[in-house]
């Protein structure tokens, strides 16, 4: 029964980071990956505040498999984001390549960890 709710989010998850990276990319004329970067860190939100929740108890199994590994599993996306890093890079767009990088562990950890306080201070 838990492929259920992984498969539901990711029935989510998968077509809203399409949309999202589309309509983020459509907006900016740049070799930056603003799409992708935007999925990634929203993910890490929405995973920050999931932990948070599941630490104060408020977040139990299957809204874990849900939202954690269905939708954030297919929302986010590692492989693109080095994809998109090693495509810079090889375009010679090196400085871009290394703030896409930086930019994308710092926001993310950071979406993440804000996540998790925002859960704390309301499930505590």
């Amino acid at each position: 029964m838990n492929w259920l709710y992984v498969t539901l989010g990711a029935m989510v998850g998968a077509p809203l980071r399409y949309l999202t990276d589309r309509a983020v990319q459509s907006r900016h004329d740049s070799v930056f990956p603003w799409g992708t970067f935007t999925v990634n860190v929203g993910g890490s939100l929405i995973l920050g505040l999931l932990a948070g929740a599941a630490a104060a108890g408020a977040a139990g199994p299957h809204l874990r498999l849900l939202l954690g590994t269905g939708l954030c599993g297919a929302l986010t996306t590692y492989s693109t984001f080095s994809y998109e890093t090693l495509r810079l890079a090889g375009a010679g767009a090196r400085g871009y390549a290394a703030l896409n990088v930086v930019a994308s562990v710092a926001a993310g950890l950071g979406a993440a960890f804000v996540g998790a306080a925002l859960a704390g201070a309301v499930w505590s």
